[in-house]
Formats: structure tokens, sequence, C-alpha cells
């Protein structure tokens, strides 16, 4: 049902079942307390019988695979983000939700009934999947994949104009488009009437795919300066990079306050939240879940986006009822989520959501 982000170097495969065992433990409990484990400790909870000497051997050969590493003077060990890496496509062993779970999913995130609103319905699953993870829940769409129903030129400078979409949903957006010098008034009724008899009902995506379709085989009766003009006021929504409209909703932000261990946490957080105001690079999150099936996870420093290293971001795609994808929804937290149970939630979040919004 999942997978992550990276992939595992071949030395780290082939560490003895004894040495798995040991890291294991430590992961576990880190997971679990966000504390390093010792020698001793792990002596008590392990299946086999080791000396608290020969553990901290096995410590030291994980360390040196770049798995474990020491804080401080602590005796004991803490994964590193490699070893989390490890863990998490070697090891986690992923279950699913109970009915109970789902049950609760599907009745907060259909609370309300069918008149809300896309950006109620995405609020509310965010703020959910807040609740049941203890992170941040954040959910990002594209404003640009709504259906559309009609669109409009219309000038208001001999070389500026405006174009005006109308969604399927009663949305409206405006935006300004640089005119072709000289152009008449009539390529301005031709672009908007061409435009109307192909894209109503279809996302951006589908639409600029179609007129791409259309240009390829030469079909269009469109002149050079009508069409110049068809192909930019798409582009205005239809467009990649980070100018793409998007909508970005991050709720339960002062649960990753909870549980700060030093200054240098309180600092990632603080830079954290910054991104978040921002809503940098939020087009990059969506670009991480269309990679590919499922749910993603991206752990510490592996991750750029959003200046996450120390935190972990779980995200997965949902589509529309033609399976495009629309958006993303995840988790952002600490390194030690629960990610044997977060993954299913949010993935059965994802494609509930989906399912409600198609």
């Amino acid at each position: 049902m999942a997978h992550s982000a990276g992939t595992i170097p071949t030395n780290l495969q082939q560490i003895n079942e004894r040495s798995r065992e040991i890291f294991k433990r430590i992961v576990e409990s880190y997971l679990e307390t966000g504390e390093p484990v010792g020698s001793r400790n792990l002596s008590r909870v392990l299946p086999m019988t080791l000396s608290p000497a020969s553990i901290r051997n096995v410590m030291q050969d994980l360390e040196e695979l770049g798995l474990v590493y020491a804080p401080h003077t602590s005796a004991g060990r803490l994964p590193t983000d490699i070893g989390l890496r490890f863990f998490v496509d070697a090891m986690l062993e992923i279950g699913d939700l109970t009915k109970e779970e789902r049950t609760r999913i599907e009745a907060e995130v259909k609370a309300g009934g069918a008149q809300r609103t896309t950006e109620q319905v995405l609020t509310e699953a965010s703020q959910l999947l807040s609740g049941l993870s203890r992170g941040a829940g954040v959910v990002l769409t594209h404003k640009s994949d709504m259906r559309l129903k009609h669109i409009e030129f219309v000038r208001l400078e001999a070389t500026k104009g405006i174009v005006v979409l109308v969604g399927e949903d009663g949305s409206v957006e405006n935006r300004i488009v640089d005119l072709p010098v000289g152009l008449p008034a009539s390529a301005l009724v031709e672009a908007s009437n061409f435009l109307n008899s192909k894209i109503r009902g279809r996302s951006l995506t589908e639409a600029r795919s179609e007129l791409e379709r259309l240009a390829n085989e030469r079909q269009t009766e469109l002149d050079v300066l009508t069409q110049g003009l068809v192909e930019t006021g798409l582009a205005t929504w239809a467009g990649t990079g980070s100018g793409r409209p998007a909508q970005l909703i991050v709720r339960g932000r002062a649960n990753l306050l909870e549980d700060l261990k030093a200054a240098e946490d309180l600092e990632r957080i603080r830079l954290l939240f910054d991104d978040l105001e921002r809503n940098r690079d939020l087009v990059q999150l969506l670009g991480l879940a269309e990679r590919g099936e499922g749910v993603k996870i991206f752990i510490g420093s592996e991750n750029k986006l959003f200046s996450l290293s120390g935190s972990s971001l779980v995200v997965s795609p949902y589509r529309d009822k033609d399976q495009q994808i629309i958006g993303a929804i995840g988790v952002i937290g600490p390194t030690r989520l629960n990610y044997a149970r977060i993954v299913p939630m949010v993935d059965f979040t994802a494609k509930l959501v989906g399912r409600i919004l198609g």
C-alpha cells in the first residue's frame, strides 16, 4: 500500500540477524520515547541472550554503518535519518486501520453533508489527521484543476487584457495577460468561442491536453494571432512551476511544539512555521506525491522541503473521478512519528477525500 522516498544502500541490507534485531529495538524505543537506549536496557528486552558488552560492540558496528549515533556523551544510541529510512524500507510492518477507525474517519470527514465547499472538506480532513497523528495535518490542492464552465477574454488597453475563468462550482478567477500588438477585437471573441467549445466540463490539465492534440493534428481553424491568445490564456492557469495557483491548509501546528528536547528543536519548528506561512514551494509538495502510487515518507535531512530537517512528512495524492491527481494530503511531525499507524491513516483519508470531491 505504501512506499517511501528513499533507497537502502546494499551494505545495509547485509547486516546479520542479531544486528538487525538490536537496531530494530533501538528504533522502536526511539519512536516510543524519543530517548536514547543503552546496552543494559537492550539486554533485558532482546529475544536472545547477549551481554551488555556484546551489545555495545554491535552498536558500534551500527554506528560505523551510519544507522545510529550517540547524542552528546550519552551511552545510549538513537537512529540517524539513514537509520530511520532503513527501518521504514526494510523493517516497518504497516498494519491496517480497524473498522472503528475507518468509521470514525469517514464520519468526521463527511460531517456536514453534501453542501460543504471543497475547502471545508479539506479543512476537516487536515484537522482530523492532526488530531489522530498528534502532528500537523497538511493539505495542498490545485485550484487550477477546477472543472471549467466558461472562459472569456476582455481587453483592458491596447496590449493588456483579462482572462475571466468560471468554474462549474461557481468560482470566478481573473488573470492579466499580454495581448499581441494590433490584435483585432474579433480575435478576442474568436478565442473565447473556440475555448468554450472545447473546455466545458474539463479540468485545466485535460483542456490543455485537448488543445495540444488539436494543434498537433492541425485541426484548428484559428489564425496565428488567435491561437497564441488561446494558448496564453489557458497557460495562465495550467502552467507549471511556482506560478500555479495552489491552496495550502495546515491544522494542528501547536502539536509540533510538544516534546521539544532542545533549543535547536524549537528553532527547527520556527523555521517550519515560517515556511508554511510563506507557502514556500507548495507545488513541490504535490510533485512529491505525484511520483508513483501510494503514500510517500520523507524523513529528516533527506527532505529539503519546508526546512524539514529533523521532521518527517507522510503524504499521499488524492484524485478526482477520472483518477487525475488534484492534490496531496499528509502529516508533518517529528522523525519519531508512528509510521505504522500514520501511513494507512493518510492513505485511507486521501482516498476518502478523492471520493468525496470526485
